[in-house]
């Protein structure tokens, strides 16, 4: 009796109270490990070094990261590392795949959870990494709950071959794994590949077979390179002027005391333009660019003097100028198509800006080219023909119709003029019902006969309510404005089908520049060293890395 009424002495207890002791510890020691492994996945970074001992002074960095937090908070130092019990695994590789994978799914999981089971696009591109496998890159473009538009990396896949067929099987896969529908499908976003967008057995065409909404758009960004490379083909004069910059830069980035003098060269000029105030300074103005290009062979002092005189003719300093106006026009153009939040309706009408630039520029801008060209020419001593010489033209190789109209394959006339018309800028002036009510039938299963009647009625309420006066829409700069706009005042419900269709057309992809971009950082993620030691996957790796926002929301 006695014994019983003093359970605190007893041995269950004490070994309760060991095995208390025992999981905080643990605790400790498995919320270290989660932390610097989010903090490497935050920034890309290797886990592993080519040597784990004790005595090793490149263990890799999740080891270091630890000893450094050891080292900095007693009460983790007195239960890691060498403190630990001897079978703890909390560092081992294994764990260290477990807790990468896990936030991968976890991040995965904010985006799906995020999507929830609402309509979506697919951006898909396809490339080899730095062990000449082929992957394939996938990431969804959606409308979330405030109206704002995503275009969330979700995975990396390896693939045996990138034929349509075996790129369309990993899509499927990848969206099975995460439940997501292929029937949600909404819009497609390639670039301009046979395997991409091949009429007849491209993917474009084999997910179009199972799911006839999933419109696809030839990747704006894409199509702006095509056009200036096919001027570059088809115009001798650009074509002999791009080959003299390559050969030029090629003949300085072959070496690196030309590249030395080059630069000692331009910064006693640009201080001497500083100075007299040709030029300004600011962030990211007069950076140097790179010089190298690949092929470059040995170039003598002969091939440099050749190449000296084609840049010191007024041919080439025309070109030069000329080529620079309409490139800077291009990356305007390129930049504001490369925006994740870019909705296909702005796309155009940045298209179509740039176009009536260039026509501009060649109804009305010669006279400004010439007197540019004609200072730089005096300037450096270059000799200028005389324009006012008798001059037998050749045969006039100057076609009507533009380049960038001839190249932008973007999508059905109806469908666009349809977008269009929905668009809100300047009080809704492009509006036209019929025109909406014709794009809506390019989604048929979302709106049928008795869906496209209630659109028909909720239009006509629409279009009166935006031009009541309501301050709230009445400076919207586009489709993603009024989507956002429409949340905000709580008029989804009550507009619930304009709504939708708002949706689809930002569902629609207008670059595949995520997907690009994904490629694009797998030189941070994957790189020689990963290779060498089988660091932790890099899909999972690239995923947490990639969609910081999703990771940031981990609990």
């Amino acid at each position: 009796m006695l014994d019983l009424s003093h359970q605190s002495q007893s041995i269950q207890v004490a070994f309760d109270k060991q095995s208390e002791k025992q999981r905080n510890e643990h605790q400790i020691r498995l919320n270290a490990s989660i932390d610097v492994a989010r903090f490497l996945l935050y920034f890309g970074l290797s886990f592993r070094g080519h040597d784990k001992s004790d005595s090793s002074k490149n263990k890799g960095l999740f080891l270091g990261l630890l000893e450094w937090l050891a080292k900095r908070l007693p009460q983790v130092d007195r239960v890691i590392l060498k403190h630990a019990p001897k079978n703890d695994m909390m560092t081992s590789p294994k764990i260290q795949k477990d807790i990468v994978g896990a936030c991968a799914q976890e991040t995965v999981k904010v985006i799906i959870n995020d999507l929830d089971g609402d309509y979506f696009g697919i951006l898909v591109d396809e490339s080899k990494d730095i062990s000449h496998h082929e992957q394939m890159a996938l990431a969804l473009r959606y409308v979330d709950k405030k109206g704002q538009v995503n275009e969330p990396f979700i995975g990396l896949v390896r693939v045996g071959d990138t034929s349509a067929k075996s790129l369309k099987e990993a899509i499927l896969s990848l969206l099975i794994k995460h439940s997501l529908s292929p029937s949600k499908i909404r819009g497609q976003g390639y670039d301009g590949a046979s395997n991409m967008q091949g009429k007849m057995n491209g993917l474009k065409a084999l997910i179009l077979q199972e799911t006839p909404s999933a419109h696809c758009i030839h990747c704006f960004a894409h199509q702006l390179q095509l056009t200036l490379v096919a001027v570059a083909k088809k115009y001798k004069e650009v074509k002999t002027f791009f080959a003299i910059v390559s050969n030029v830069l090629n003949v300085i980035g072959v070496s690196f005391k030309r590249r030395d003098k080059l630069r000692d060269h331009q910064a006693e000029l640009l201080e001497q333009l500083l100075e007299s105030g040709e030029v300004q300074s600011g962030k990211e103005l007069n950076q140097e660019r790179g010089l190298q290009r690949p092929g470059s062979e040995a170039n003598d002092r002969l091939q440099a003097e050749v190449f000296l005189s084609k840049i010191n003719s007024f041919e080439f300093v025309f070109m030069l100028h000329l080529m620079l106006k309409v490139l800077l026009m291009s990356n305007e153009l390129s930049k504001a198509l490369q925006k994740k939040e870019q909705d296909i309706v702005n796309a155009m009408i940045f298209l179509n800006l740039t176009k009536d630039r260039l026509q501009q520029m060649r109804n009305e801008g010669w006279k400004s080219l010439m007197d540019e060209v004609s200072l730089f020419c005096a300037k450096h001593d270059i000799l200028v023909p005389n324009m006012e010489e008798f001059y037998i033209p050749g045969k006039s190789k100057r076609r009507p119709s533009s380049e960038l109209n001839s190249h932008f394959d973007v999508v059905s006339g109806n469908l666009l003029l349809g977008m269009a018309s929905l668009n809100p800028a300047n009080s809704f002036a492009n509006f036209d019902k019929e025109r909406i009510m014709t794009l809506a039938k390019y989604y048929p299963d979302e709106f049928g006969e008795l869906k496209l009647r209630d659109l028909s009625h909720q239009l006509d309420t629409f279009i009166l309510h935006m031009k009541h006066g309501d301050p709230r829409f009445s400076d919207l700069k586009g489709i993603g404005d009024l989507a956002k706009a429409l949340v905000e005042a709580n008029l989804v419900e009550a507009y619930s089908l304009i709504y939708l269709l708002i949706k689809l057309i930002l569902i629609l992809p207008v670059t595949t520049a995520t997907v690009e971009r994904a490629f694009s950082s797998m030189k941070y993620i994957k790189d020689e060293l990963r290779s060498s030691i089988g660091d932790l996957p890099i899909d999972v790796n690239k995923t947490t890395y990639m969609e910081k926002k999703g990771e940031a929301e981990i609990d």
